[in-house]
């Protein structure tokens, strides 16, 4: 199945501000990952800048964005 992975930190303020979006955000199961207790996931998926948002389907990358996303563009992801 197809979800959304968020890869964020506590100390990442666009991270915190992307949580208001993400509360109405109903598209695709949700999955936050907080980069600082889960460093090889995302080494592994290679996450550079944060908030990353990469859209998943069967474990398979689909798309990603980086950086502040509105409820729009995270629907358009992960469609």
């Amino acid at each position: 199945g197809r979800v959304l992975v968020d890869f964020y930190a506590d100390w990442c303020r666009p991270c915190m501000q992307m949580n208001t979006v993400l509360e109405d955000f109903k598209e695709v199961p949700l999955i936050k990952v907080n980069v600082d207790q889960n460093r090889e996931l995302a080494q592994q998926y290679g996450v550079r800048g944060i908030p990353c948002f990469v859209a998943v389907n069967d474990g398979v990358e689909v798309r990603r964005a980086v950086g502040m996303q509105t409820l729009q563009q995270l629907k358009d992801l992960t469609k």
